[in-house]
């Protein structure tokens, strides 16, 4: 009879299970004690800048649909000599229009730095000295839903991670009683939806936190804020038997990621209670403040990202989009009254929140973006009974940004006379992803995340840093 071993053999899924048995609760410990590891082994505070961070936080305001380069921030006063001529050449659409369309807007020098502004736009027109234009944007695609990944996550199809997740990825979160990542929307109906703002690969707990902003009262925006039956105490009492639970769940299965993350969840809405009722109640703001934002569901939103950030929210995106209208600037058809209807409601509250911003001395380190997946064309469409509208365009639009370390009062690149391309010191949205995380003090060829057997990063390949920008 053989005699037993003295050390059986174990599998090397059984014998990780036993060594890592302690693991289930550090998504956990990470949320009580900055500097903890996540769940897959990433530092709550990463410690991955090597770069002089001038930005701590983003504010991303993304006009649903596509604004007209050409009738905001890049005056186009060629189009008149060109008024009701055919575009020819592969790369332009068929007009099915009246021909290429001059903008009915006069622009005017505005601030200190001469800056051209549509008369459409007055009140950013009284900030452009603290605002950078780039005239060359240029994106992949001219349809809807490939530049929207493009512009959110550095890809066509919704598989990767967005941008703001890869920040929050990269930086962690200031402030642990808040999501480090937020989305503010009017309604539940957005093209692509959830994909824009998902965390992709990465860990699920670097995943936005949407918030509708139809309703601002606070129990509307964020429900189920205040447990009705239990105090914090007795919460706290609750999860840290569940975390006991968990960890048995856990070393049964591995070292689940979703579980780390839904633990991580549940802590972020435990703590919440404790400061989410205040920062999102912006009826605590001055009347003369709320009054220069406006009264919209998008100058809401902007007032109330305001308050995030000053809180501590990394990012945050404010969509321009309505449930009646979930791409308002896709102005196809009367594309004039359209856009000047548009630039009424969200001028005024993009303008209050860089001067609300500068006045809290937050701009300096806040970056804020505003910009569409594209443009539109400097052509007719569609003008059979005087209704022109403008197609998408992508092979030139504007993008513009505010504080965070670029220079205001500065125009980088060019489209042509026509407004067609991008045709000197052009800017892909890789290269704007490049130089958004280069402010926040992120080298973007760094901030990788291995998944499958490989590294991604959020410019994948491509991207360089537009320097000539910064401050």
């Amino acid at each position: 009879m053989a005699t037993p071993s003295l050390h059986p053999t174990i599998s090397r899924r059984a014998m990780l299970r036993r060594m890592s048995a302690g693991f289930g609760t550090v998504g956990l410990a990470g949320m009580l004690s900055p500097g903890f590891a996540d769940a897959a082994g990433n530092p709550v505070h990463s410690g991955r800048q090597k770069l002089p961070a001038r930005a701590k936080r983003v504010i991303f305001l993304f006009m649903n649909g596509g604004p007209s380069h050409i009738d905001t921030f890049d005056p186009k006063p060629a189009l008149e000599r060109h008024a009701g001529t055919q575009p020819t050449g592969e790369l332009y659409k068929k007009s099915k229009g009246s021909g290429f369309l001059p903008s009915p807007l006069q622009f005017h020098r505005c601030g200190q730095s001469g800056v051209e502004v549509s008369e459409s736009l007055p009140h950013m027109s009284k900030v452009i000295d603290d605002c950078c234009i780039i005239r060359s944007m240029h994106t992949n695609v001219p349809n809807h839903e490939p530049a929207l990944m493009m512009m959110h996550s550095g890809h066509l199809q919704p598989t990767r991670p967005s941008l703001g997740a890869w920040s929050v990825y990269g930086l962690g979160q200031e402030n642990e009683n808040l999501p480090g990542y937020v989305v503010l929307r009017p309604g539940k109906r957005i093209v692509v939806g959830p994909a824009l703002w998902s965390s992709g690969f990465l860990p699920a707990q670097y995943q936005a936190s949407t918030v509708y902003t139809t309703d601002m009262r606070v129990d509307r925006l964020v429900k189920n804020i205040k447990n009705a039956r239990y105090d914090h105490a007795e919460q706290r009492a609750h999860l840290d038997l569940l975390a006991q639970m968990n960890r048995e769940h856990l070393r049964e299965r591995d070292d689940d990621l979703g579980l780390e993350a839904q633990i991580r969840s549940m802590e972020t809405a435990y703590r919440m209670q404790m400061e989410a009722a205040d920062v999102f109640d912006i009826a605590k703001e001055p009347e003369s403040v709320r009054q220069s934002y406006g009264d919209s569901p998008f100058a809401n939103a902007c007032l109330l990202s305001r308050r995030l950030v000053e809180h501590g929210v990394r990012y945050v995106s404010v969509y321009y989009t309505t449930d009646k209208n979930t791409q308002p600037w896709d102005t196809h058809k009367n594309h004039n009254e359209g856009h000047a209807r548009l630039c009424r409601d969200s001028d005024q509250a993009s303008a209050a929140l860089i001067q609300d911003l500068k006045a809290r001395g937050l701009l300096e380190d806040t970056l804020v973006v505003w910009t569409g997946e594209f443009g539109r064309t400097p052509y007719a469409q569609d003008d059979k009974k005087g209704d022109a509208g403008r197609d998408h365009h992508h092979t030139a639009f504007t993008t513009l940004l505010a504080g965070g370390g670029v220079r205001g009062g500065h125009i980088h690149g060019a489209s042509d006379e026509l407004g067609m391309h991008a045709v000197q010191d052009p800017v892909h949205v890789h290269d704007l992803h490049a130089t958004m995380l280069y402010l926040l003090g992120i080298d973007h060829e760094e901030l990788t995340y291995r998944y499958s057997g490989r590294d991604f990063r959020l410019t994948d390949v491509h991207g360089s840093v537009v320097h000539s920008i910064l401050s």
